[in-house]
């Protein structure tokens, strides 16, 4: 497989980044070289570290435009992008950069993968500051192991100004290593920082969960780097709106808490459902996920023991399937759960297991967390993409359920 592996850097080299990213540089006059490019890696919480970062900075009247896993924006304004990948091609990553330089962005901020920074999907992108969230276990599908997917995240870090690595991580050696510090400037952020009173009371005040902490602070590094005062960040960091499936709570006058996450590797859900279960005074956490098929298989045993260490109740069902057995899928998650299967329950059918959690599981005071999905608006099962959402599917479960009583 390594060897494999390493014959794919030199075909997207030409495939993606000759073929794809010099046209796309052409034709849309190197829009890159034109506008400063914030960049964000990691394996979790890039979409919110990235939106966050481009709010702060609209907030602070410094145009900005962003292109992550959710959406594309420039200014205050959504962009149509049709895509539901983190790092699109260079030919659409340069389009939007144009149409950034057009309306007189000054920063872009980008979200990419390690997937994208390995095909060259990031071709002719300096970045003048990049960001890393963390690397747990993730994508080992595709990278041979743990220290080539850090490789990977590095092609991306080794092209910036300036970095913010985080030192809380068990990556940070790994990768600052890795880096160039005589070329590089490379900076770091904890936990344990001391940050401006007002700006660490907003954090605690807006997010209640620790690993959205860690997601702050970086934004709050890389935007005192680029010189908004500590005023303005505070007032952004109070009225970030959030990210669309990201913890996003659905309220239609239920008994109890129902929420989406896109967590989908175990350090996301062990994070989502550890913070969950502090927020949980009475009644029960219930946790509905699944594992994508032909994707990471390593880490579904290890999901499975995150989810029922932290859950009271566990559905394992769908989550992107595609040709592998469901049953097959849901095994592997199991397979390492050594204590209480009496509260682990297998549906195959996504529907009938959000169905089942909010119309059989959930009482009064309990939190169902739907996680896999966020605000993805497809299933793929077979070789078929599925119109799906789960936030419609809890709507529409949940406002037949209060029309009963």
């Amino acid at each position: 497989m390594s060897f494999i592996y390493k014959l794919k850097r030199p075909y997207h080299f030409f495939k993606t980044g000759i073929r794809q990213g010099v046209w796309a540089q052409l034709k849309y006059n190197f829009p890159a070289n034109k506008i400063s490019v914030i960049a964000i890696t990691g394996t979790d919480g890039k979409t919110t570290t990235s939106t966050l970062i481009y709010h702060i900075l609209n907030q602070a009247k410094i145009k900005a435009g962003l292109i992550s896993t959710v959406a594309a924006k420039i200014g205050d304004k959504d962009i149509e992008t049709g895509l539901h990948v983190t790092a699109p091609s260079p030919i659409d990553t340069h389009h939007f950069l144009r149409q950034m330089v057009d309306q007189g962005c000054q920063y872009a901020v980008l979200e990419m993968t390690s997937h994208g920074a390995y095909q060259y999907r990031d071709w002719g992108i300096k970045p003048i500051y990049a960001g890393l969230t963390n690397i747990t276990h993730e994508h080992l599908d595709y990278h041979p192991d743990y220290n080539h997917y850090i490789e990977a995240k590095c092609l991306l870090l080794k092209k910036a100004k300036q970095v913010f690595l985080n030192k809380d991580d068990q990556s940070f050696y790994r990768v600052r290593q890795r880096l160039n510090l005589k070329k590089q400037e490379v900076d770091s952020y904890s936990l344990e920082d001391t940050l401006p009173t007002e700006i660490q009371k907003a954090i605690k005040k807006r997010f209640g969960e620790e690993y959205n902490y860690s997601n702050a602070r970086l934004a709050v590094a890389i935007t005192q780097e680029a010189g908004v005062d500590s005023k303005t960040i505070v007032k952004a960091i109070l009225t970030f709106p959030g990210v669309k499936g990201r913890l996003e709570e659905i309220k239609l006058g239920q008994n109890f808490r129902v929420i989406v996450d896109f967590a989908h590797t175990p350090n996301a859900i062990d994070s989502v459902l550890s913070s969950l279960k502090k927020q949980q005074k009475n009644g029960k956490l219930i946790a509905l996920f699944g594992s994508a098929g032909k994707r990471d298989i390593s880490k579904r045993p290890i999901m499975g023991k995150m989810a029922a260490k932290n859950a009271d109740l566990v559905i394992i069902t769908a989550d992107d399937p595609r040709t592998e057995d469901i049953w097959s899928i849901i095994h592997q998650i199991k397979s390492e759960i050594e204590t209480e299967h009496n509260k682990i329950f297998s549906i195959s059918d996504r529907y009938r297991a959000i169905k089942f959690a909010l119309t059989k599981l959930a009482k009064p005071g309990d939190t169902v967390a739907l996680l896999g999905k966020g605000a993805e608006k497809s299933l793929a099962i077979g070789k078929e993409e599925i119109p799906w959402s789960d936030q419609l599917v809890a709507e529409q479960i949940i406002t037949e359920l209060l029309l009963k009583k």
